[in-house]
């Protein structure tokens, strides 16, 4: 009997670990170009997540509301995306916050043409700019700049054209005055003579959750124990992007499809926007929570408590590092 007992009992730990390996984990984000989900990249290929027994399949989408109806129609589990997705939430997405993962938008700017007679943050007013989606994080961050300027709201106009390659044609073709982007995409232009940098929102909005990690809640009720090895894996990553600059933007460069100079760039000016503890700061929630309200999107300001948690991390879960 002893030795039927050790073998069922061999038999159901080898039953376990065959059902962590096959923990498969579908994760979006909404920009494949932007260094803001490198870390993802880095924790692929690195094996931070295979060596926790989770197997990545990583898909991008156009902008954060195409993120949310994948979310909604159960076609991912996980999001790295935006802050200013949370009233998604509040009206009723399946979703829940599991991590801030970068605070100001140290990774974003507004590009014009090059021979555009806009030099300057000031010279924005009576402007279109165009962004990825309405209602993200790019059609709030020229509301706030136009708030700062003491200008009405609506100085700037924003219009919605999709993925970065629309908004480069949408630029070059004089639909629009001017892009919201990543700033490596806008320094590559510059380089071309195509474009040239005006604003770098991480000047304007110190104070700021710029991306957040979020989970259905169908999947945070299945399978709590992946979403805090992921949290552990993405930490990993973030530690090794600190640490490993070479080899951070070897990874990068094909991802971003911007020259390795500019990666690099990309590099030293972003790393530091990455949160080492996931934490929700009082303070960057507030502004989010105003966000909201100045976007149209909520009548007034959330308590996004109710809408995110901080279980998931690591500093809560010392196993899982």
């Amino acid at each position: 009997m002893k030795t039927f007992a050790l073998i069922a009992g061999a038999a159901a730990l080898l039953a376990s670990v065959s059902v962590r390996a096959e923990d498969v984990l579908r994760v979006g984000n909404p920009a494949s170009v932007a260094f803001s989900f490198v870390p993802m990249d880095i924790g692929i290929e690195k094996g931070f997540f295979a060596k926790r027994n989770l197997k990545i399949e990583y898909t991008s989408f156009a902008g954060s509301a195409k993120i949310q109806q994948a979310m909604i129609a159960d076609a991912i589990d996980i999001s790295v995306s935006a802050g200013p997705e949370f009233p998604f939430l509040v009206k009723g997405s399946p979703a829940v916050g599991i991590a801030a993962m970068a605070g100001p938008p140290l990774l974003l700017g507004i590009g014009v043409r090059a021979d555009s007679p806009i030099k300057s943050p000031k010279d924005m007013k009576g402007t279109r700019v165009s962004v990825s989606t309405a209602g993200g994080l790019t059609d709030w961050l020229p509301r706030e700049l136009a708030r700062q300027q003491g200008w009405p709201p609506d100085s700037i106009q924003t219009v919605a054209v999709g993925e970065v390659r629309s908004q480069i044609m949408a630029l070059k073709t004089n639909q629009v005055d001017g892009m919201i982007t990543s700033l490596s995409v806008i320094w590559d232009l510059e380089e071309k003579k195509e474009a040239r940098l005006v604003v770098k929102f991480g000047d304007v909005v110190p104070d700021f959750i710029m991306h957040v990690i979020y989970a259905t809640k169908k999947f945070e009720q299945k399978n709590p124990d992946a979403l805090k090895r992921f949290m552990a894996a993405w930490f990993e990553s973030i530690r090794y992007m600190r640490s490993n600059r070479a080899e951070t933007v070897r990874i990068a460069e094909p991802v971003m499809r911007v020259p390795k100079h500019i990666v690099e760039r990309s590099y030293d000016e972003m790393v530091s926007m990455f949160s080492d503890t996931g934490k929700f700061e009082p303070k960057a929630v507030k502004v989010l929570a105003r966000s909201f309200v100045e976007l149209g999107m909520l009548e007034t300001e959330p308590d996004l408590t109710k809408y995110y948690t901080e279980k998931f991390l690591p500093a809560n879960n010392p196993g899982t590092h």
